[in-house]
């Protein structure tokens, strides 16, 4: 699933010249702000080292700025530049086609169980994982499972 939804972000996207786990780490800026490396590395469940490798690239492009933090000078703070702003608003449309495309072969009411299996599995996994991803609230999953007709 990873690699066909991959295919398919790279497919929309060419023209742009980013890769999801960029694309990860704008949208996660340009949601939550300005924010040190490690955090940004939790936010998108990502290994430190590996934003690390990220960050100075799009730095280079002019999408994102790093400046030391004032209260703690070890930690390195990112911000979405406005073009980076720019570019994930341009990227918007091609990325939900994207991801339209990878499920558009189920209904709609699939679509939503998928999405809740999904969930559940992450949920279920999470504890394995080597960097654990931020869960959404259970009682927000419970009340969208109640809601999902599956008949």
């Amino acid at each position: 699933m990873h690699q066909i939804h991959t295919f398919l972000f790279a497919q929309e996207t060419s023209e742009f010249n980013i890769t999801p786990v960029q694309y990860s780490l704008l949208t996660a800026l340009d949601s939550l702000g300005e924010m040190d490396q490690n955090t940004l590395a939790i936010e998108v469940g990502l290994e430190r080292s590996s934003v690390a490798e990220v960050i100075p690239r799009l730095t280079a492009r002019g999408l994102v700025s790093r400046t030391q933090a004032e209260h703690d000078k070890r930690l390195r703070l990112v911000k979405l530049t406005p073009a980076g702003k720019r570019l994930v608003k341009k990227m918007a449309q091609a990325v939900q086609r994207a991801h339209d495309r990878t499920i558009e072969h189920l209904s709609p009411v699939e679509r939503d169980v998928f999405m809740l299996q999904m969930i559940r599995l992450v949920e279920a996994n999470n504890s394995d994982s080597l960097v654990p991803f931020r869960l959404p609230d259970s009682q927000l999953l419970a009340q969208d499972e109640s809601s999902v007709d599956v008949s």
